[in-house]
């Protein structure tokens, strides 16, 4: 099974689709595809389902909904005899696990390649984390699950998908910056520097890339936008970090802009 959720959900079953209509299946559907190949525990399940206000009832609703998707997936399989939907969608004791094969979930594939791209940036391989992050980052075709209503679990899954997206961002561009693209990567920091106001991250690097390209002023008119953000906003001023790019770009410093530790 071939499953997308860097953006809408999608899963196709020997290229058939298989995503139910209905919200609460496409919720369980998009949390067994997030934890493939693990098993998911009842109480789990329900929690995303339900909230705090399970009902009686849970216990067989949530059978059904495991029905729905079963025969979503039956129908996929078109009568193959070798294979049946409950090897898919597997219960275990106390869960259940939705089984796909190595590659086919677009969550992990962008995992793997991040932490890929992330090993090769601290051993100092510049070019090959670029790459590779830039790889992770092209499966992303919108905000995750974007089209499947979130409950408290899923909810967190999101949230930590989307982190993870931006630091991976963050350091594909450190990475384009430690190969001298500067000038390639100011039009793609603009954008991010006006989506993400509070961004300190986002911000240093538009400034050390309109430095190195003879910007200095504009990188100053940035680090002005985001410290008036940043006061207007939550009533700080900008960290240490930034302060003292700020007074680098000022002293027309470039050592001091060049290395600074990419993000975590």
């Amino acid at each position: 099974m071939e499953i997308k959720v860097l953006g809408a959900l999608a899963a196709h079953e020997r290229g058939a689709p298989v995503v139910p209509t209905a919200a609460k299946p496409r919720q369980l559907l998009a949390l067994l595809a997030l934890h493939a190949d693990r098993v998911v525990a009842v109480p789990t399940l329900m929690e995303e389902i339900w909230g705090e206000n399970v009902p009686r009832s849970a216990s067989t609703t949530l059978q059904t909904y495991i029905l729905q998707l079963r025969r979503k997936i039956a129908a996929a399989l078109a009568g193959d005899p070798l294979v049946d939907a409950k090897d898919v969608l597997v219960t275990r004791l106390g869960g259940y696990m939705l089984r796909v094969q190595p590659g086919q979930v677009d969550a992990h594939e962008f995992e793997r390649l991040s932490d890929s791209g992330r090993t090769a940036f601290e051993l100092g391989d510049h070019r090959t984390a670029s790459d590779l992050l830039r790889r992770a980052l092209a499966l992303w075709q919108g905000p995750a699950l974007v089209d499947v209503p979130a409950g408290a679990v899923l909810e967190l899954e999101v949230l930590r998908l989307n982190e993870e997206r931006t630091a991976a961002l963050e350091r594909r561009i450190e990475a384009d910056l430690r190969l001298g693209r500067h000038a390639e990567v100011v039009p793609e920091l603009r954008v991010l520097a006006a989506r993400h106001p509070l961004h300190e991250g986002f911000c240093a690097q538009l400034m050390r890339a309109l430095h190195r390209t003879g910007g200095s002023w504009r990188a100053l008119e940035a680090y002005q936008r985001l410290r008036g953000s940043l006061v207007r906003e939550l009533g700080l001023e900008p960290s240490a970090t930034l302060q003292e790019l700020h007074q680098a770009v000022l002293a027309g410093d470039p050592d001091h802009t060049l290395h600074p530790a990419a993000a975590d």
